[in-house]
């Protein structure tokens, strides 16, 4: 007998064929009563115990459901558990990369600020000694320039 997924309506179906076979089997059965009363006492006990053992295969079946059911829960939770953690610890290895690359960008921006410092510095002193170097030589050309002009004059 095939079962049905649905244990109620299989046992519905069941019981209902089992009341119309005993009442085909006693309108058509040349019994006398007594002996027609025992068929029909006889076939509601097998009926009652075919009850009984539906339900309890009913029952198991439930258990089992309901455990399957539990196992995967716990494992889609594990799962999930498992997922945030990996998630958890990747988030943190791209927040300590972001602060790494922070401060060794921080770090090279005051370094090239230094640099900038020690060149400007360089390049004021390199141009005052240019200015001091060009006056030095405007103040002795002019001094050639004068003592020229007096040679100059003085010739005339």
């Amino acid at each position: 007998m095939a079962e049905n997924e649905t244990g109620s309506s299989g046992l519905g179906w069941f019981l209902a064929g089992l009341g119309i076979g005993a009442l085909v089997g006693v309108l058509y059965a040349p019994k006398s009563g007594r002996e027609t009363r025992e068929d029909l006492a006889n076939s509601a006990a097998d009926a009652q115990r075919r009850a009984a053992e539906l339900i309890d295969q009913g029952r198991q079946r439930a258990n089992e459901y309901a455990e399957q059911g539990r196992q995967m829960m716990e494992q889609g939770r594990q799962k999930a558990n498992d997922l945030v953690e990996q998630c958890r610890q990747q988030a943190q290895q791209y927040t300590d990369k972001g602060r790494e690359y922070y401060e060794k960008g921080r770090s090279q921006w005051s370094q090239y600020v230094e640099k900038g410092k020690t060149m400007v510095n360089e390049q004021q002193s390199k141009a005052g000694a240019a200015v001091d170097a060009a006056k030095d030589a405007y103040e002795g050309l002019a001094g050639a320039f004068d003592r020229h002009r007096r040679l100059k004059q003085q010739s005339t």
